[in-house]
């Protein structure tokens, strides 16, 4: 992907996914080496934040509304939550306010445990809030595809 092509291939999704997951096992090791230290309350509530504000509103709205759109406010929740930009706000101002602690952990093992495990990043204002191929993008995959393997070394060719 680059500023002309904002979309990704099976392979660099799984390289992002890949990435998530080697930030996801530092933090893991890191919570699993500091278990003693940290305050539970903290790591619940840190960990549960992310999706009681940004993502079970929208899922309930997406539920409800029986496959018509839902409003985009549920997108901007939803991804405001689940930006690491969010994320290092949250933990900076908790160890500004609160204090540092391993507990905050959780925000990171929450965002990349979306990302390398369940394949979650944030949410265009155009496709379903919940998974669900977009039929323009199944048509531009397979055109993408087509039209590659005439190249030498295919759609997915470093």
């Amino acid at each position: 992907m680059d500023q002309q092509n904002l979309f990704e291939t099976p392979t660099t999704y799984r390289l992002l996914r890949l990435e998530n997951l080697a930030a996801l096992a530092i933090c893991a090791g890191l919570f699993v080496a500091h278990l003693a230290e940290i305050r539970w309350w903290v790591f619940v509530l840190l960990f549960a934040y992310i999706d009681v504000i940004g993502y079970l509103p929208g899922a309930f709205a997406h539920r409800r509304a029986g496959g018509r759109r839902i409003h985009r406010v549920f997108y901007v929740l939803y991804n405001s939550m689940h930006s690491a930009v969010s994320a290092l706000l949250v933990a900076a101002l908790w160890a500004w306010l609160v204090r540092p602690e391993w507990a905050l952990l959780a925000i990171p093992i929450h965002l990349c445990g979306d990302r390398a495990l369940f394949g979650n990043f944030l949410k265009p204002f155009g496709v379903s809030f919940e998974p669900a191929a977009h039929p323009a993008f199944v048509h531009f995959r397979t055109s993408y595809a087509n039209a590659s393997v005439t190249r030498e070394g295919g759609p997915d060719a470093a």
